[in-house]
C-alpha cells in the first residue's frame, strides 16, 4: 500500500494571490497634513469615481494614473464619512456591493499597522461591505475549537459548516468561531462576541482562549481585495460539550478527529481563513510529521511578518 503523500494546504495558495497591475492606491488627505494611503481599488473603477465624488463635495486627484487622493477641506476627514456612506448606498443598490453588514470597519493608515501592532486610529468609518472595495485593511478573529485528552494534547476539532444563506461562503466549512472585527472592538472581543453567537459558548469557557499566530493576507477576490490581519486563538472544549449557534449563521457543527479535520483543512471545502487558522493549529500544537511541519512553517513565517513591498503601495 502506497503511504499517502504530503498535504496540499490549498489555503497558501490563495492568502499572497493578486495583480498589482490590476488596483491602484488610495489616499486620504486633509490640509497640509501628509496624505495617509488607506487602500487601492480597480482599475476599472477609477473613472466612476472621478465622476460620483465630486458631486458628493469630495475632492478627488488622479495621480497619472498611478492612484487616487481623496479630500473633504469642510470639516476635515471626519466629514469624509457622510459622503462615501452615500455613495456605498448608491453602490448596493446598484448591486455592486453585496453583503450588506451594517457594521462599521475603518479606513486607516495602510502604513503604520503591521501585523500584530495595536489597533490603528479610524480615519474614516466605512460599510463593512465596501472594505473590499477600497481595498482597506481588516481585522479577523478565528477560534479553533478542540477536545484534548487527559494529557492535554489536542484530539479533536470542532468544524462548522456556514449557513448557506450566508452571503459569502455559503455552505462552506469552517472553524468552530470565525468574524471580522468591527470599530470598537479588539480581535478577543470580537472573539468573545462571535463565541457566543456563532456557538453559544459561555464568556467563561472564551475567556480561557489563547493566542495563535497572526497573518496578514493579501488577495485578488471577486468583491476586491482582501487586505486582512487574521488573527488565531485556540478554545478548549471538554468532550461531551456541543456548540449551540444562536444567529443563524451556521448550519451544522461536526466534531472530527484529528486527521479527518486536517485533512479537510488542506483541502478546498474549508474557507481560506479557517484553513489557515486550522495550519496555524496544527504547527503550533506540532500535530504535523517532521519533514511536513518543518517545509509549513517556512511557508507560513512569512506570511506572520510584516509584509515588505505592497503590492499597492
Amino acid at each position: 500500500m502506497t503511504a499517502p503523500g504530503p498535504r496540499r494546504w490549498a489555503c497558501l495558495e490563495a492568502v499572497r494571490h493578486f495583480d498589482p497591475s490590476r488596483r491602484v492606491p488610495v489616499w486620504l488627505q486633509h490640509g497640509d497634513l501628509p496624505a495617509a494611503r488607506v487602500g487601492c481599488v480597480a482599475v476599472e473603477h477609477v473613472a466612476d469615481l472621478l465622476a460620483a465624488l465630486p458631486r458628493l463635495r469630495v475632492d478627488v486627484a488622479h495621480a497619472l494614473g498611478r492612484g487616487l487622493t481623496l479630500r473633504c477641506e469642510a470639516g476635515g476627514l471626519p466629514a469624509l464619512a457622510a459622503p462615501l456612506a452615500a455613495l456605498h448606498q448608491q453602490m448596493h443598490r446598484d448591486g455592486r456591493l453585496r453583503g450588506w453588514r451594517g457594521e462599521s470597519y475603518a479606513l486607516t493608515d495602510l502604513d503604520a499597522h503591521p501585523p500584530g501592532t495595536p489597533l490603528p486610529a479610524v480615519l474614516v468609518p466605512i460599510e463593512r461591505a465596501a472594505s473590499r472595495f477600497w481595498g482597506s485593511l481588516t481585522l479577523g478573529a478565528h477560534g479553533n475549537g478542540y477536545v484534548a485528552d487527559a494529557a492535554g494534547r489536542p484530539t479533536h476539532l470542532w468544524v462548522a459548516r456556514r449557513s448557506r444563506r450566508k452571503p459569502t461562503d455559503p455552505g462552506r466549512l469552517d472553524n468552530l468561531i470565525g468574524g471580522g472585527v468591527p470599530i470598537g472592538q479588539t480581535p478577543f472581543e470580537a472573539l468573545m462576541r462571535e463565541g457566543w453567537e456563532e456557538a453559544g459558548l459561555p464568556a467563561q469557557t472564551l475567556r480561557q482562549a489563547r493566542p495563535g499566530g497572526v497573518y496578514a493576507l493579501l488577495a485578488d477576490i471577486p468583491d476586491g481585495f482582501q487586505r486582512e490581519h487574521l488573527h488565531v486563538h485556540d478554545v478548549a472544549l471538554p468532550a461531551g460539550q456541543v456548540p449551540v449557534n444562536q444567529d443563524g449563521e451556521v448550519d451544522e457543527f461536526m466534531c472530527l478527529p484529528l486527521e479527518a479535520a486536517l485533512d479537510l483543512a488542506a483541502g478546498t471545502e474549508m474557507t481560506v481563513h479557517a484553513a489557515l487558522s486550522t495550519l496555524d493549529f496544527a504547527l503550533r500544537h506540532r500535530l504535523l510529521a517532521t519533514d511536513e511541519h518543518a517545509r509549513l512553517d517556512a511557508l507560513t513565517a512569512v506570511l506572520r511578518e510584516p509584509v515588505g513591498a505592497d503590492p499597492h503601495g
